[in-house]
């Protein structure tokens, strides 16, 4: 089941942020390849509302939430164009999957991931690009594995992070 986390101000409170954070602290080894937070090993709920307000805060973003029976299993943050119009890019964009760390490798990441593919296609998008951080082997197999082929490297707008950016058609 996904839900979208489009709370009117862009940052969620009480439980589901409770719930979010839980997430992103599972992920300690990500967010120590990212460098998105200042101490992966405590990720705090201050740091988590900002992070996702951030990422609301992009015209055409949607945050979306998982869940399998009820739990919270993964997150997928999108974009529905990319960040610089003057890229010229007409695909939208996954910019962040995250499963539950305990619940890594039993269909959840795949499944996220054909459920965002699933509702740019019925939306008419053609397509869909991401962004892998290059010292983030298993996560450029694992786009892989889901039938996205390599475009070309890059440097990530926010960080200025080495890439490989990654596209799916959609037809």
């Amino acid at each position: 089941m996904l839900e979208s986390l489009s709370p009117p101000d862009g940052t969620p409170c009480g439980p589901v942020l409770d719930e979010v954070t839980a997430l992103y602290a599972s992920n300690r080894a990500f967010f120590e390849l990212s460098g998105d937070f200042p101490d992966p090993a405590r990720i705090t709920s201050g740091q988590v509302a900002r992070a996702l307000a951030a990422e609301l805060a992009q015209p055409g973003a949607e945050v979306l939430l998982a869940r399998c029976g009820g739990r919270l299993v993964g997150l997928a943050a999108t974009l529905a164009h990319h960040p610089d119009p003057a890229a010229g890019d007409p695909d939208p964009w996954i910019g962040l999957l995250l499963i539950e760390a305990g619940a890594h490798r039993r269909g959840h990441g795949r499944a996220l991931a054909g459920r965002v593919e699933d509702r740019f296609r019925a939306a008419g998008r053609d397509g869909v690009r991401l962004a892998v951080l290059d010292d983030n082997p298993g996560g450029l197999a694992f786009w892989r594995a889901q039938g996205y082929a390599f475009l070309r490297h890059a440097r990530d707008l926010e960080r200025g992070r080495a890439c490989t950016v990654l596209r799916k058609p959609l037809a």
